[in-house]
């Protein structure tokens, strides 16, 4: 019974932390590599971090992983974006045709410039993107990204968090959408890297064959 007891408010204590600590929230709704590849991806208007207006198109040719998250986010983003520059690394060579975006879900406060300083302290491959509030939710719907902002006990009105998915989108140099990782679940770059350097063979040889 004593036993018991300590192992229930164990389990408590450790709810009460994740809780405290979840300033972030990886909401882990129903991955979307579950649904047809047509379903993900599309067109997008957004302005990278050098003040660029990008379509979708501008990256033709290029390998992409695509990441939506916010330069605010305490620990999530940044860890999930460093994993894509070292799952990158690690293709070597390879890695050339492949190109990190992160697309901001937090427009309010994500300038251009904001997004130009974060990326350039992370890495400076990373190309930032922004946009309008609308631009931003066109973008994640046809991504099917979950966001939203978290309420907040602070006076400040900019002082709050928010809750997003947390997936990276592979698609491929024609724009389709490939698969996606999840790095927030564990999939480490050792694990992204080979999946992501198959593909590419794949790729390369469906296209001699034609």
């Amino acid at each position: 019974m004593i036993a018991s007891r300590k192992a229930l408010l164990g389990g408590i204590a450790v709810l009460a932390l994740l809780a405290a600590g979840a300033t972030a929230v990886l909401l882990m709704n129903p991955a979307p590599a579950v649904q047809s590849a047509q379903a993900i991806g599309g067109p997008f208007k957004l302005k990278t971090s050098r003040g660029d207006v990008v379509t979708e198109r501008d990256f033709r040719g290029k390998w992409l992983l695509v990441y939506f998250g916010y330069t605010h986010c305490p620990d999530i983003c940044p860890t999930t974006l460093a994993e894509v520059v070292q799952t990158i690394d690690l293709l070597g060579a390879a890695g050339a045709g492949v190109q990190p975006l992160f697309i901001s879900i937090d427009p309010e406060r994500d300038t251009p410039e904001v997004m130009d300083a974060y990326v350039k302290a992370l890495d400076a491959r990373i190309i930032g993107m922004t946009g309008t509030p609308a631009d931003i939710a066109a973008a994640a719907k046809g991504y099917k990204v979950h966001y939203a902002k978290m309420e907040t006990k602070s006076s400040d009105a900019r002082d709050y968090q928010m809750e997003h998915s947390s997936f990276v989108y592979v698609m491929g140099p024609d724009g389709r959408y490939m698969t996606l990782f999840t790095p927030g679940a564990g999939q480490t770059p050792d694990k992204m890297a080979p999946k992501l350097r198959e593909l590419i063979g794949q790729s390369r040889a469906e296209q001699s064959a034609r």
